[in-house]
């Protein structure tokens, strides 16, 4: 039967372990890609429904880049710090 040294054990786990942290820094770039994404198409189906029912609210908000931002970052936060903006101007 062949012998194994501590040092062969303690190879492995440490092996395993480097695996395992590459994995969850590979994981955690997607995980905020993922939510930037989902957050961009709420923000902008958002703001696409709030200027297609302006005129039964009194509320439109003007597409430009700025306001696209605001509400692709901040999904629907941003949505309605844009509306509490556009009620105060």
């Amino acid at each position: 039967m062949p012998q194994i040294d501590v040092f062969s054990i303690l190879a492995v786990f440490l092996a395993i372990g480097a695996v395992y942290v590459i994995g969850v820094l590979l994981v955690l770039p997607i995980k905020i890609i993922v939510k930037l994404v989902i957050n961009g198409i709420i923000g902008a189906v958002a703001l696409f429904a709030i200027n297609i029912f302006s005129g039964l609210t009194g509320l439109s908000i003007g597409i430009n880049p700025i306001t696209a931002l605001i509400a692709g970052f901040l999904g629907i936060p941003g949505i309605i710090l844009l509306l509490f903006l556009q009620y105060i101007m």
